[in-house]
């Protein structure tokens, strides 16, 4: 009995130390002058990017050299496609696809195009008519994208595509989210490097998880003039139950929640999609409004509050062509 009781105490006195639980979302979007604000963006922007292990590739990655290689082209009416290989890191190379539009020889803007979960590299082009050599047959094709890529490259615009779906990490000492972005990022860089891109006009969108690392793209690359993310704006707490939990890292919930990670886009112009037919449970009109309700006020705060708009559309978890060809045209396009 005594030596039960000698455990209890033991027990309660552990309990009583034991570290509470740690605090969410201590650096919230918060309205305030465009000074305020931005300070609080670029103080973010300084955490986060620690938290994904990019710091050093950010401080550095401008030293890399591309190395482009030509894997296959296609003729496409329009435009040409290319599939190529570019460096992403030191040690690690990326395919992407990259189309150019025929129409002239003056610069273009350009649009970096992202793929979901189960998305291969012509998901973003192709809508039940892939390329001659993209196999097996109806693999890379997709209709909830709606081959925005392709229709894209056909208004004259730039893009470039590269497979971010990956569910392991690559390199030693870095996260999966992190590396995500990474390649998305020097997707931006090397079309930085292309005479037929006008530099102040390259934007980016997708779709669910496409959706989600445009959200991470355009806050934490600012060279992003514009972004369309389709599919994801949502809370924290609905994608802690039935979603894969590759979106989470350690540190995030502490700093921030997607509200505030969209709030870093401020004051570009930034388009959400949800549809109306999203399941219970999923990236549904209900929760994207509650999460805009803390993004419009920082978009206001830099006194652009026509820059940020939810678009709810009639359809399921997929992209509204129309208005996605609609918002890059507008914003975009001289």
């Amino acid at each position: 009995m005594r030596l039960a009781t000698i455990l209890a105490s033991h027990i309660v006195a552990v309990t009583l130390i034991a570290a509470p639980t740690a605090e969410l979302r201590t650096m919230p979007a918060k309205p305030g002058s465009p000074v305020q604000v931005g300070k609080w963006q670029k103080s973010l922007r300084t955490k986060l990017q620690k938290l994904l292990k990019t710091d050093d590739l950010v401080a550095s990655g401008a030293k890399t050299p591309f190395d482009p290689k030509q894997v296959n082209i296609w003729d496409m009416g329009d435009y040409v496609a290319k599939k190529m290989t570019i460096r992403s890191t030191p040690g690690r190379s990326i395919v992407i696809v990259i189309t150019f539009p025929k129409n002239g020889d003056k610069l273009h803007p350009a649009v970096v195009c992202i793929g979901g979960h189960g998305s291969a590299l012509y998901s973003t082009y192709a809508n039940g008519k892939p390329f001659a050599d993209w196999s097996p047959k109806g693999k890379d094709s997709s209709p909830i994208y709606k081959g925005f890529a392709a229709e894209l490259a056909r208004k004259g615009y730039v893009t470039i595509s590269t497979v971010v779906s990956q569910h392991e990490v690559y390199e030693p000492d870095r996260t999966l989210m992190g590396e995500r972005l990474w390649d998305l990022m020097r997707c931006v860089s090397y079309l930085r490097t292309l005479p037929e891109v006008n530099k102040s006009r390259i934007g980016c969108g997708g779709l669910s998880l496409g959706g989600e690392m445009t959200m991470w793209l355009a806050a934490m690359d600012t060279r992003i003039a514009a972004a369309d993310s389709a599919g994801f704006l949502t809370i924290m707490d609905q994608m802690e139950k039935g979603h894969c939990m590759c979106w989470k890292f350690d540190g995030l919930r502490e700093l921030v929640d997607y509200a505030d990670i969209y709030a870093l886009i401020a004051p570009r112009p930034l388009e959400c999609q949800n549809g109306r037919k999203e399941p219970p449970g999923s990236f549904t009109p209900a929760l994207a409004e509650k999460a805009m309700g803390d993004i419009r006020p920082i978009y206001a705060s830099f006194k652009q509050p026509g820059n940020v708009g939810l678009h709810i559309h009639d359809g399921a978890h997929e992209i509204d062509l129309p208005a996605l060809l609609s918002f890059f045209d507008k914003h975009l396009k001289p």
